[in-house]
């Protein structure tokens, strides 16, 4: 008795259900497809057939990256309503642009005249530069993807990577937040060309959001790759663990840290910040808290005090402080408040001791590190320490 009850419960149900859930079998989608014209442009092309006309068609799409929410988004086509139709939505990359190697999700939703609506089974794909046959290492949660060079080559290059990784989670305590992709292209030029609007400085690239970095890496240049690299890795850690919507951290902590975790640095620097000591002429904090100048030589002077102010936080009140600063900072406080809370001082504050340090060590051998990273510091970070162009 119990079954006949089912029995007749699951044919009601049948009968009376919406017309629009049988209506998925008359929306056909024929062809989903996607053409990439790398670094230009991506291109969704669909085939959909009904026994009505289609009168609505769109493409959805989630890029795979940090963000603050869930995001979808959506194209519409063009196309005159008929009971088959051939279109295709164009992801101009002038206007909203992708790394190489980011991974999309997406699906159309079809309707047609008589109302029904089919929404398609979500694809995977990955936005990848195939001018190139890629070969790639992987360790951990970190792929290394490159075309020229040999496998001893890619390896040294992982190698920093992992050494690097050991000495943020040693240091400051951070971790990456997702897989990391990297790939390293054959010349600065290479790079570029897989930029759409790209800078004639530009040596390598963090998209942190996505947890990729492109670079430019050539076999002969692999001394001065190997330090850029760890540069971009940090900057893609430290900008994963402070991600927030508040804002981000003040440039010399941003670069100071990428700085500290490269290893030592070329002794011009190391020179510029022990001229502007003795002629007292260094730049303040606050002022470094800003984008760094344009200027050539304000830029180095900029890039060797924000080491020095970095090194001067670790090696007086360790990591776990600086884990602190960050944490506070990603969380909404105002950098004076962050270093108050944590170190006892503002931005002032910590000017005043820092200064105080350089002074009663001028004469000494400054302790500073690499860099190798935006602005005409790339182009110069090439020509004194040989990186490729």
């Amino acid at each position: 008795m119990i079954r006949r009850v089912l029995l007749l419960g699951l044919l009601l149900l049948l009968l009376t259900a919406p017309f629009s859930v049988r209506a998925e079998s008359d929306i056909s989608v024929l062809n989903s497809a996607v053409e990439i014209d790398f670094p230009n442009t991506l291109i969704f092309n669909l085939e959909v057939e009904s026994r009505a006309d289609i009168v609505d068609a769109r493409l959805h799409y989630q890029v795979d990256k940090m963000n603050y929410a869930q995001v979808t988004s959506e194209g519409w086509p063009d196309f005159a309503p008929a009971t088959t139709v051939r279109t295709s939505w164009s992801w101009d990359m002038r206007r909203s642009s992708l790394p190489p190697g980011a991974a999309i999700s997406y699906w159309w939703t079809v309707v047609d005249a008589a109302g029904n609506r089919l929404e398609d089974t979500a694809r995977e794909l990955c936005f990848d530069d195939g001018r190139y046959e890629w070969r790639s290492l992987t360790e951990s949660d970190t792929t290394l993807y490159w075309y020229e060079g040999s496998d001893s080559f890619a390896a040294e290059l992982m190698g920093v990577c992992e050494q690097g990784l050991a000495r943020l989670a040693q240091d400051i305590g951070t971790y990456p937040e997702r897989p990391v992709k990297i790939y390293i292209y054959a010349s600065a030029g290479d790079l570029q060309a897989a930029m759409v609007f790209p800078r004639e400085w530009t040596g390598g690239v963090a998209f942190t959001e996505f947890g990729i970095i492109a670079i430019g890496i050539s076999p002969g240049h692999l001394d001065w790759g190997k330090r850029a690299l760890v540069h971009e890795l940090t900057h893609l850690v430290v900008h994963q663990a402070t991600f927030s919507p508040y804002g981000g951290l003040p440039t010399w902590l941003d670069e100071g840290l990428a700085m500290h975790n490269e290893g030592e640095l070329a002794p011009s620097l190391e020179a510029r910040l022990e001229n502007a000591v003795a002629e007292e002429n260094l730049i303040s904090v606050r002022s470094l808290c800003s984008p760094f100048s344009a200027e050539p030589e304000k830029a180095y002077l900029s890039y060797a005090e924000s080491y020095s102010l970095v090194e001067y936080l670790l090696r007086n009140y360790g990591q776990g402080e600086m884990l602190d600063l960050l944490t506070l900072i990603k969380q909404g406080n105002t950098y004076d408040q962050a270093l108050t809370e944590v170190y006892g001082f503002d931005i002032d504050g910590l000017d005043t001791r820092w200064r105080g340090t350089l002074e009663v060590a001028a004469g000494e051998p400054a302790q500073t590190v690499s860099w190798s990273r935006r602005g005409s510091l790339v182009e110069a970070c090439s020509s004194f320490q040989g990186g490729s162009r």
